[in-house]
């Protein structure tokens, strides 16, 4: 439960072994590489090896074209330095070009089908009039017009009923009218635009349509069959191509996304003259296990360093927690991670965490089975929330046990305790308006006792990092946890009538001594770096460190307050729980239905609503004491 030790790792050696070096570096899998960015612009003289990624492009391409064309390519690195990108990139266009070149004339051929399939259904309209074809849109002096007219558009016809044509409706469905309309040479124009403002769509008879209805209406026919065959087998013609290129494309990829890894991988180097190096951080562990990747490879070393032997770059955190604690990384991840030295806050954070929501959501029944739901989660979709969940049910079950809940039933575990265990009652009881005061009395001491542990650790951390100003002299330093300590101690003292130590003897070292050193922190921190303690003036600076101080005063309070939604929230559980008893007993046969409903209910809104408000807890109440979360977190070059 700590921060992994790692050392700093210098991989050098000639240009002409970088590709073989790489090769290998690439297949790392715990080395934190760092940018040579960060290295370059820091030394004159050193370049970096980060040109444009001509696989970048090219890999997109392919992608359009594996989703264009239903193409099923494994992302499987074949690894080979023998490439031409000019090569892949007009294989993949031709490929794509021909792929494309036969997609289209299958859709021409469908397009024509539509077209022809509409032709047929307006002959099949007109076959009733057992007139030639040729002789209806051949005439002379009355031209005609075949197609369908939104329904809609039928009625708004009456309004031109007294200009020159003539309108007939073969057949209707769901939305048009197929008809046609006759006009006259004279009026042609006007008429068209008439029913082109109606919305109506002309469907053109074939050229090579000839002679009756069921004439045209086989010739049609015909034709579509014909173009049905074609597509069937240009679609067969066009299977074979695209599964002969998909063997030919998967190599072509699998080429590609090696290559891509190799000059994404360049970003890590660092060149000086005709050498180049590699620098990264690794664990302690696993130093021969780098040494031993790069075997083999002549004029290349391996340099083996302190993390923090290069103060230009900052060592990165990974955090190496136990079983119980691992799965809350993410929630302290989410804040920051820890810079390296320091302390990881994960162990305290999961315990905190645990006890917090146990404490607020406190029901034997919903505990096991949020535990449960988790485990299925955990188990499933391998997710950390589903870990946590069942650490944060198995509390929450422990203490509905001690509070004697089991789904909102306040009395059903009491015999276990009176019976069994032969104890008065059961150890808390909170639906006693007696033990309201006792409740919220405890989560202020709950809320005390992790302040002072976080001041605590706070003051740990500072004297580890050398930082005896912070340790000694701030409000979450020695200064600040005395004068918290004693005002906790001098209230207890008080409430329990054992005696008053707000005197005078105890107000000055205890109040007075330890405010004076916060008021004063600033001026002695300035002092201690050599500058000027009083930049502003000491006028400006006592009315400023004035106003901080009652700050800093205030907030011990309205920190400490902030603990009372613990004992909120166990009142607000039973409270909820309440109603959807009364709910059960209300609806009679029913019930049973209003409470697997109400349970669920009530889980998924408290559970979220208390899962919120602990973290809240935890990020402004306790970690803002004791933790900067502004370290960098280990990442591989898988990652």
């Amino acid at each position: 439960m700590s921060i992994a030790k790692t050392k700093l790792i210098t991989i050098s050696s000639s240009l002409d072994k970088l590709d073989q070096t790489l090769m290998r570096f690439i297949d790392l899998e715990d080395f934190h590489p760092v940018f040579s960015s960060k290295i370059v612009e820091t030394v004159h003289g050193l370049t970096s090896f980060s040109p444009d990624n001509a696989c970048t492009g090219i890999i997109s391409e392919l992608a359009q074209l594996e989703r264009e064309f239903n193409l099923d390519l494994p992302n499987l690195e074949v690894r080979s330095t023998d490439y031409d990108f000019e090569k892949f990139h007009q294989t993949i266009t031709e490929s794509h070009n021909l792929l494309k070149e036969y997609l289209e004339k299958i859709k021409e051929d469908q397009a024509l089908i539509a077209k022809y399939q509409e032709a047929l259904t307006q002959v099949k309209n007109i076959e009733s009039l057992d007139v030639s074809l040729d002789d209806i849109f051949s005439c002379r002096y009355v031209y005609a017009r075949a197609g369908r007219l939104p329904i809609d558009s039928v009625e708004k016809l009456k309004y031109y009923r007294n200009r020159p044509f003539v309108f007939k409706s073969f057949s209707n469905d769901q939305s048009f009218s197929w008809c046609m309309y006759f006009t006259t040479p004279e009026y042609e124009r006007e008429i068209d635009n008439i029913f082109s403002s109606l919305f109506f769509e002309r469907i053109r008879i074939p050229d090579f349509v000839h002679g009756t209805p069921e004439k045209a209406e086989e010739t049609l026919q015909t034709e579509i069959n014909r173009l049905n065959g074609d597509i069937e087998t240009k679609n067969q013609e066009l299977q074979a191509m695209t599964d002969d290129y998909s063997r030919r494309l998967s190599t072509l990829k699998g080429q590609l996304l090696f290559l891509n890894r190799i000059f994404e991988a360049k970003r890590y180097v660092v060149g000086l003259g005709d050498r180049f190096t590699i620098s990264g951080f690794t664990e302690v562990a696993n130093v021969d296990k780098v040494k031993n990747q790069f075997a083999g490879i002549d004029d290349l070393e391996i340099e083996v360093r302190p993390p923090g032997s290069d103060k230009r770059i900052m060592p990165p955190t990974k955090l190496k927690n136990g079983w119980f604690s691992r799965p809350f990384s993410i929630f302290v991840e989410m804040y920051g991670v820890p810079a390296y030295g320091g302390i990881d806050p994960t162990p305290f954070f999961a315990i905190t965490y645990c006890l917090l929501f146990g404490v607020m959501f406190g029901d034997l029944g919903q505990g096991l089975l949020l535990a449960l739901f988790g485990l299925i989660l955990a188990k499933w979709k391998k997710s950390k929330l589903g870990e946590i969940a069942i650490r944060i049910g198995l509390f929450s079950a422990f203490f509905g046990l001690l509070y004697g809940s089991f789904f909102g039933n306040e009395e059903i575990l009491t015999p276990f305790y009176t019976d069994v265990l032969h104890m008065a009652s059961k150890p808390i009881e909170i639906m006693d308006s007696g033990s309201t005061m006792t409740l919220l009395i405890g989560a202020l001491s709950i809320g005390a006792l992790l302040i002072i542990l976080a001041i605590g650790m706070g003051i740990y951390t500072n004297l580890r990092k050398r930082k005896y100003i912070e340790a000694f002299f701030s409000h979450n330093g020695f200064a600040g946890l005395i004068f918290y300590v004693y005002v906790l101690v001098a209230l207890a003292l008080s409430m329990l009538g054992l005696g008053n130590i707000l005197t005078w003897p105890f107000l000055i070292p205890f109040i007075g001594v330890p405010l004076i050193l916060i008021f004063m922190k600033e001026p002695i921190a300035r002092k201690h770096e050599g500058k000027k303690m009083f930049p502003s003036g000491i006028g400006g600076f006592v009315m400023e460190g004035f106003f901080e101080l009652f700050d800093v005063v205030l907030s011990y309070v309205t920190n400490t307050m902030s603990f009372m939604r613990v004992g909120g929230f166990i009142l607000s559980h039973a409270g909820m729980m309440l109603v959807v008893t009364s709910l059960m007993e209300m609806v009679g046969n029913s019930g049973w239905l209003v409470g697997i409903f109400g349970n669920l209910f009530v889980m998924l809104l408290e559970g979220l609503i208390v899962g919120i408000q602990v973290l809240r807890l935890e990020y402004y109440e306790m970690f803002s004491r004791y933790y900067d979360g502004n370290g960098i977190a280990f990442q591989t070059i898988k990652q």
